[in-house]
């Protein structure tokens, strides 16, 4: 069974039963997984390493999101300059790829062009078993590459590949990605309050 397993009559009440579902997903992130996570890349961030981000539908957008919040957010105030892309916003990169030889390798092929040694990939995949999120993580993994996967439901290979799999205990594709999404600004905003100056903090919003 998987919420929501019924029809509500009103959408207060549904609201009330999403948060709360909302709520489990959240708490059910490791805080060492996290920790791992962050570590992996404010350590790229620190060493001029490349972060490259992908993901389908909503996870494509919260791959372009963080693009912002890391590297422009990241860069204020702070001592570092995080490089960040996402592998899903080319549209003509991806449309190209996906005519001439297929819709599977749109991530991993800009990856194969890209990445270099020391560089990091982020998966977002609420299931985790989109086959080009999984390419990627694989191509990733074989060339010795962190990989940080975001996923949800029971994990699927993206989570099995990764270095670090950031796991959110839930069967709802919203609440999951809410959680995602949330875990990008959680990761955004600790790194840049890792480099900030302790005066500054109360100065700035976040």
């Amino acid at each position: 069974m998987t919420f929501p397993e019924r029809k509500f009559t009103a959408i207060a009440e549904y609201a009330a039963a999403y948060f709360e579902q909302s709520r489990a997903a959240q708490e059910s992130v490791d805080g060492e997984k996290l920790d791992a996570a962050f570590k992996i890349l404010d350590a790229a961030y620190g060493r001029g390493a490349q972060l490259y981000v992908c993901g389908n539908g909503g996870s494509a957008s919260i791959s372009n999101h963080l693009v912002c919040d890391h590297s422009k957010s990241g860069q204020t105030d702070t001592d570092i300059k995080p490089r960040v892309i996402s592998l899903a916003t080319n549209i003509e990169m991806i449309t190209a790829i996906a005519n001439d030889i297929s819709y599977d390798d749109i991530f991993v092929y800009q990856l194969r062009t890209l990445a270099k040694e020391g560089d990091v990939l982020m998966t977002i995949s609420s299931s985790g078993d989109s086959e080009n999120v999984v390419r990627a993580a694989e191509w990733a993994k074989d060339q010795g590459l962190d990989v940080i996967s975001l996923t949800g439901f029971d994990g699927g290979r993206s989570g099995e590949l990764a270095t670090v799999n950031l796991h959110v205990a839930g069967d709802n594709y919203g609440v999951i990605e809410d959680t995602h999404q949330g875990l990008m600004h959680i990761l955004a905003h600790f790194i840049r309050l890792h480099h900030m100056d302790d005066a500054t903090i109360a100065e700035r919003k976040f």
